[in-house]
């Protein structure tokens, strides 16, 4: 397959209602949408980077310059196959969303021209996952409890607290109270703590929370490890794990039993699998974390999830969760509180025109040389 192009368009979905974490709040979501254009038709992709570079070092203007400077030249000339695109790239350092969101789109236009869904791909063995809804930091008890309450009425199969100093065993303790033992409560720090509030963390465990989420900044194995030898809720990892090696070395460490997966983070939906391999050889359960995804982001993430090793509900809720109006056609959520896996071929999903154009603010079209 030869590229003769990528389309970069930046566009901005408004949420429904802001989301806090200890990170920051966000009101839109901008993202940056890839089209490829190759002798076998078209692909679409998502870069899952943010605006500012605070989950990760990448940041959503960086991501698109990265595309148009570094990453298109490096596609340039050849046969293309979807794993040729991390060994195409292999020379560039990090950037590991702007890359994901190039081989995803590369992945979507030669699966469609096969007519395979990326889950089939993958080796999905599910037609339909369960799913978690992330409830950010709120003001209040009160509301907090209105919207856990909400989420669960709609059917959600499991509930994620967003946390940081300050925010923590009240709120948790709250909903526990409220909503009972049967509701599967997680919650996730974003690396908010340091290895001084272990002590504090440790209580969580009175909570019989499903698990703990990266405490502790991404490179600090040894607290995340100190911590699961002390509490006895499992401790899943996100931000530390950037690849397949690294999620052998954390499992090695015994610095997480759980780990959540985002194809953005690792480099791509190949790359995932990996993650999802050495894990499952671990023994260690698997998630599909999200980002605010578009209903490109959202497909590809079903077909990730319906892999046998993700066991638990992911971050994958329905489309009005977040969006009034997103630019495919939107995601619902079953009575039984899953999602159903795209059938069709590639993502299984594209574009609506309209909704496309009123959410793009921006859009340039790069040739690839020949």
């Amino acid at each position: 397959m030869r590229l003769d192009g990528i389309e970069l368009r930046q566009v901005a979905l408004p949420l429904v209602t802001p989301f806090r974490t200890s990170l920051g709040t966000q009101t839109t979501r901008n993202a940056l949408v890839l089209r490829v254009v190759s002798d076998e038709g078209e692909g679409w992709g998502e870069c899952v980077a943010e605006d500012d570079p605070t989950y990760s070092a990448e940041h959503l203007h960086g991501a698109a310059g990265f595309v148009r400077r570094f990453v298109v030249p490096a596609l340039a000339g050849g046969d293309l196959r979807p794993p040729d695109v991390a060994e195409a790239l292999a020379h560039l350092r990090g950037h590991p969303m702007a890359k994901s969101a190039v081989e995803m789109a590369v992945l979507d236009c030669w699966l469609r021209a096969r007519n395979t869904a990326l889950a089939d791909h993958l080796g999905g063995v599910r037609s339909r996952v369960a799913v978690g809804v992330s409830v950010g930091v709120v003001d209040g008890l009160d509301t907090l409890l209105e919207t856990v309450d909400k989420h669960l009425t709609s059917g959600y199969a499991r509930i994620k607290l967003k946390i940081e100093p300050g925010w923590d065993l009240e709120p948790v303790r709250a909903v526990r109270e409220t909503f009972g033992p049967a509701t599967m409560l997680t919650v996730d720090a974003n690396t908010a703590y340091s290895p001084a509030d272990l002590r504090h963390l440790a209580r969580l465990d009175d909570f019989g929370l499903a698990l703990i989420e990266q405490p502790f900044a991404p490179g600090d194995l040894r607290s995340h490890a100190a911590l699961a030898a002390r509490v006895d809720t499992p401790i899943c990892l996100d931000e530390s794990i950037t690849s397949a090696a690294e999620a052998a070395e954390a499992i090695r460490q015994g610095a997480c039993s759980i780990i959540n997966i985002k194809p953005g983070r690792v480099g791509g939906y190949l790359e995932a699998r990996r993650v999802h391999d050495v894990a499952r050889a671990s023994g260690v359960p698997v998630w599909c974390g999200g980002m605010l995804e578009t209903g490109l982001g959202r497909a590809g993430n079903l077909a990730l999830a319906c892999l046998p090793g993700f066991t638990l509900p992911g971050d994958i809720s329905a489309t009005e969760r977040y969006y009034r109006r997103d630019i495919t056609a939107p995601f619902t959520l079953g009575d039984d509180g899953t999602m159903a896996v795209p059938t069709g071929p590639g993502l299984g999903v594209t574009p609506d025109p309209d909704d496309l154009g009123a959410a793009t603010t921006a859009s340039e079209w790069i040739p690839v040389p020949a």
